[in-house]
């Protein structure tokens, strides 16, 4: 297939537009596309946008029509919408959807967007999956639109400019585990361990992925991630579910950055953020266990964590090479009540 030429959308467009939508929406059962009814905008679409604030594109071939991307502002929070995203199926797996993606995300971002979020049908399972590799989480309740559909709708988000970590919920962190198994597998491929033998495949990295959301869901475990201008870039995670005499510790896990993204204080601000959440769960007392000599253990001893011991040859790599292991505390927040001496 010839590259697709992608420009701005003008309202003469309307049958582009409404040939793309149409045929994407053709493609689930019970979905209704009623232009005049439901979408009357479509035959002036860039106009309307343009009332907004906002702006469209269209994506072009030879054989007509391959794509099209809107973005307007919400007008709060300095947040934007990605809407009217869609791609012709011949145009599928050609990096056509990720070009207008982008070119749309550098438009909100050079309007002084900081967040971006996007409505999808719960039906479109390969939209979910291609927005979640782009950084997107769950976020919120299902919308129920009053539409000749009876659509229902999840919520994306992602932060947009600068450095955020930000706490998952489950449904957020189940979004979450194609672009965390991404990281997972680059920063084991790396050297990291972290209980991982090279390779990592994809299914067991996603599989551990889901077992982290299902201990966010029943409250064993926090999790939180970072994004660096809009790229999910790394991870932490907080395990709450330890012996009932130490309510007041959490262990420091998944400690994790992209290896192409390192270099940018991530890492610190994953740390300081979960010290933060921990502490407002009263748990005060952090402890970690680390791969002697790795990158890990020397973030968390420049942030303040204390060596307290070393466990010889813990871990085994792939060749059968023995590490050691580092375990490190630290204690955060208020100090905590004095010994008794017993």
């Amino acid at each position: 297939m010839t590259e697709a030429r992608i420009r701005p959308g003008r309202d003469e467009d309307a049958a582009a537009y409404i040939r793309l939508i149409g045929d994407a929406w053709a493609e689930y059962p019970g979905i209704v596309f009623d232009v005049d009814a439901e979408l009357p905008e479509l035959r002036h679409l860039a106009s309307w946008f343009a009332a907004q604030g906002g702006a469209v594109w269209l994506a072009e071939g030879p054989e007509g029509p391959l794509g099209m991307v809107a973005t307007r502002p919400l007008g709060a929070d300095q947040a934007w919408e990605i809407c009217r995203m869609y791609v012709a199926r011949p145009a599928r797996g050609s990096g056509l959807a990720h070009r207008l993606l982008d070119i749309a995300e550098a438009h909100a971002r050079a309007q002084g967007a900081e967040r971006l979020v996007l409505w999808t049908d719960t039906r479109f399972t390969a939209a979910h999956a291609f927005y979640e590799k782009r950084g997107y989480v769950r976020q919120g309740a299902i919308r129920i639109l009053d539409d000749l559909s009876k659509s229902l709708e999840f919520r994306y988000a992602k932060p947009l400019a600068g450095t955020v970590v930000d706490l998952l919920d489950a449904a957020a962190a189940q979004s979450a585990e194609r672009r965390l198994s991404e990281i997972l597998i680059a920063c084991v491929e790396e050297g990291a361990g972290l209980g991982f033998l090279r390779p990592l495949s994809r299914e067991k990295a996603r599989a551990h992925w889901r077992r982290i959301a299902a201990e966010v869901a029943t409250g064993q475990r926090l999790l939180l991630v970072a994004w660096a201008e809009g790229v999910l870039a790394g991870s932490i995670s907080l395990h709450l579910a330890l012996p009932e005499d130490r309510p007041h510790a959490a262990v420091v896990e998944l400690l994790l950055v992209d290896p192409a993204l390192r270099r940018r204080r991530i890492g610190e601000a994953l740390i300081r953020r979960a010290e933060q959440a921990a502490d407002r769960l009263g748990r005060r007392l952090l402890l970690a266990e680390t791969r002697e000599g790795s990158s890990a253990q020397r973030l968390l001893l420049r942030l303040g964590y204390r060596e307290g011991g070393r466990i010889p040859g813990l871990s085994l790599d792939e060749t059968g090479l023995a590490h050691d292991a580092a375990l490190l505390w630290r204690r955060v927040g208020a100090e905590p009540a004095p010994s008794s001496g017993r």
